[in-house]
């Protein structure tokens, strides 16, 4: 018996077809394989190089590490631009870790050659401390017609003061940028005789959480003129507050610290619920104390002015320098006023 080979040319052509198949599977299966390691080297980077990891780290994400994950179907993606409690960066971009704006305060206390780098305040308190008249500060039925408290010190404990400006003569873009680079509050106090020229300055002091308040239409020495007159001094503040900026203050601060009774029934009527005064003054080139013994105590307000070379030895700038180099050597944080009333 003899072994027959079949001699069929359709099975050769079968048998190569085959062939060819099976290297066309090889070849895509090595392709993939290519693209697969490619596609990991883009994604994780090279053990050892920047970038790269551990093998046995596992897979690293196409995502950087701080970008939120892709969110479920039909929910909103988060928005980046908010703080932890909700409230929303006023420049609208993405709030700084701790270490990133303890690195921006240390930079921005460089760049305006202070002494040391400003102290950070607590957090507002959530329970707001009682605001009473100071003793000797009252007027007759300061208590009984329920008159606005005129004080110059906040209750607290914490080492914190209050920075408070008025008038609004002087108009000093640096002085903006100085504020807003170093992150440091204050409340202004203006007068619509000298700050007419400019709204827009104020305006642009406000958006960057500035509370703006009353000091009267044409800063006039109120106790000598009739009620009726410093009602429209105070009154008419405020309606100019409400054109221009779109609220009605609460605390309304009297030209040169002077009032009466008149003072305080005309601040009532116009909407006014405090009238903070202050307890040190800071010039640029010293400070003046109410008390005796010259000491910064917790809670003073401190008062300045918008002022320049034409009157000061220096500039706003240089005034704040002075300020803040002597609180944060006392070992004081400056606090927002509005946050505490």
């Amino acid at each position: 018996m003899r072994l027959v080979v079949q001699n069929d040319k359709k099975g050769r052509l079968r048998l190569r077809g085959a062939r060819l198949r099976r290297a066309r599977l090889r070849g895509a299966v090595a392709v993939l394989a290519v693209a697969a390691i490619a596609s990991g080297c883009a994604q994780g980077g090279i053990a050892g190089q920047p970038g790269g990891g551990s093998p046995a780290a596992g897979p690293v994400p196409s995502r950087s590490a701080d970008a939120p994950a892709s969110p479920p179907p039909g929910t909103r993606p988060p928005d980046s631009t908010r703080r932890p409690d909700g409230t929303r960066a006023p420049d609208g971009r993405r709030p700084q870790s701790a270490q990133q704006a303890h690195a921006a305060r240390v930079a921005a206390a460089r760049r305006w050659r202070l002494a040391r780098v400003p102290l950070v305040p607590p957090p507002p308190p959530r329970s707001k401390p009682e605001i009473t008249t100071r003793k000797g500060f009252e007027v007759d039925g300061h208590e009984e017609l329920g008159l606005p408290p005129v004080f110059t010190t906040v209750p607290t404990t914490r080492k914190i003061v209050f920075l408070t400006i008025d008038d609004g003569a002087e108009k000093d873009p640096a002085f903006l940028r100085m504020m807003s680079d170093l992150k440091v509050p204050y409340t202004a106090f203006l007068s619509d005789y000298v700050i007419k020229d400019d709204y827009g300055y104020f305006e642009r002091m406000r958006r960057t959480g500035t509370g703006l308040h009353n000091h009267t239409l044409h800063h006039r020495y109120l106790p000598a003129l009739s009620y009726r007159r410093q009602q429209y001094e105070i009154c008419g503040m405020q309606d100019v507050m409400e054109e221009r900026y779109g609220v009605r203050p609460a605390l309304f601060r009297p030209p040169f610290g002077n009032y009466d009774r008149d003072t305080l029934r005309a601040a009532r009527s116009c909407g006014v619920r405090y009238v903070p005064l202050w307890n040190e003054e800071v010039f640029v080139d010293h400070w003046e104390y109410r008390e005796w013994d010259r000491k910064i105590r917790p809670g003073d307000i401190v008062l300045s002015h918008f002022r320049g070379r034409g009157e000061w030895k220096g500039t706003m700038p240089d005034m704040i320098r002075r300020f803040l180099d002597k609180v944060t050597a006392e070992g004081f944080a400056v606090a927002r006023l509005e946050d505490y009333l």
